[in-house]
């Protein structure tokens, strides 16, 4: 293998795959790149034997192909250093060493032969849709922090992709909240649905950032999904497991309503929160007309905190109470200015969506349970 390419290119190249590569691997050949040179196509591939991200890379001097596997920790470090500059690689097959040399010096860095680097294989028999990478992105933003963290119940710790054939929507939930985004513009010809873990929802929202306007292909099975777009390729396996009916969950007659600023509500939150229960961390809404009174208070190091947001509220005086961890989460991640908060009674959950749908392919909607108010 010979070659010329930027540093900086292959640096940032090799950063975004370094990302899936496990900090302790039960396979020592995944402590690699794996670097293939076919013409003017260097593919550099990372995996953690679960989740597989390979990046392709256009190369314009190229003098040997070949393929190698790379130690990703060493040659990261290494490149890191070096500002940006053409540099060379050459490869001594019979050293098995990789030789890295720049306008100012060179180093020498060990392979190992590609041989036993794990291979994708195609899937059987998938199901496959398409979706703009903006939308996949979107979803992903809009779902992910709410996943939960369950040893015992792994179905919850992803993204739920409930796909039907006018449709697809994506699902998150801890049981304490659970948000969905619904597109009603992505087609499928028949029903189905994955559950994606979290590293590779992360994997997929860091490389899409570049890739909005591509075309995202999935192609999945009952056990595996690849995504494919632009110069990059993510394959991972799935979470085995039936996800809970959520929509069974979502109420359908929470009667009052509040239509309020989104960032005037978050940034209220967020300073009465500071003097709520360390250990619940509760704060309270009294609602009356036009206006939310939101309430905090830590009895046990004598602390509380009220803050009024006005707002539009038909219904009922009410109080009721959330955690306001959850809450801050739901309105720092909704991209609306105004929104509806949907309340029945103080028992009930909450749902809080976008007061105006501005985007009509797209429906987007939290769900959060409420405390149960000490008093």
């Amino acid at each position: 293998m010979k070659f010329i390419v930027s540093s900086t290119d292959l640096l940032q190249g090799l950063l975004s795959v370094q990302k899936v590569i496990a900090s302790k691997s039960s396979l020592p050949i995944l402590d690699n790149f794996l670097f293939v040179l076919d013409g003017n196509t260097l593919t550099v591939t990372g995996s953690d034997a679960e989740t597989t991200l390979k990046t392709i890379l256009t190369i314009n001097e190229v003098m040997e192909g070949g393929e190698i596997a790379v130690p990703a920790k060493l040659l990261t470090d290494s490149l890191k250093e070096l500002p940006t500059q053409p540099i060379e690689f050459v490869t001594d097959n019979e050293k098995n060493i990789v030789n890295i040399i720049w306008a100012s010096g060179s180093a020498q860095i060990p392979f190992v032969a590609a041989d036993d680097y794990p291979t994708l294989k195609e899937l059987e028999n998938p199901t496959v849709i398409r979706m703009k990478g903006a939308i996949l992105a979107d979803g992903i933003n809009s779902t992910l922090y709410a996943t939960g963290d369950e040893e015992l119940r792994p179905v919850m710790n992803g993204i739920y992709f409930d796909i039907e054939q006018e449709s697809a929507t994506l699902v998150a939930s801890n049981a304490h909240k659970l948000v969905y985004y619904k597109r009603n513009d992505i087609k499928s010809q028949e029903s189905s649905s994955f559950i994606l873990p979290k590293k590779p929802a992360n994997i997929l929202k860091a490389n899409l950032a570049k890739c909005m306007d591509d075309e995202v292909e999935i192609s999945f099975n009952s056990k595996s999904a690849y995504f494919k777009f632009s110069s990059s390729l993510v394959f991972c396996k799935l979470v085995e497991g039936n996800y809970p009916a959520y929509k069974s969950v979502i109420p359908k007659n929470n009667t009052n309503v509040i239509t309020v600023s989104r960032a005037e509500l978050l940034n209220a939150t967020k300073r009465v929160a500071v003097c709520s229960n360390q250990a619940t961390g509760q704060i309270v809404f009294s609602l009356a007309s036009n206006q939310i009174k939101i309430i905090a208070q830590d009895l046990d190091f004598s602390m509380s905190a009220h803050e009024v947001v006005g707002c539009e509220y038909e219904g009922a005086p009410m109080e009721i109470g959330f955690k306001s961890t959850f809450l801050i989460e739901i309105l720092g991640n909704l991209s609306y200015d105004q929104i509806c908060i949907r309340l029945s009674d103080p028992n009930r959950a909450a749902l809080i969506q976008p007061a105006v749908q501005t985007e009509p392919e797209e429906e987007i909607c939290a769900l959060l349970m409420p405390m149960r108010i000490n008093n």
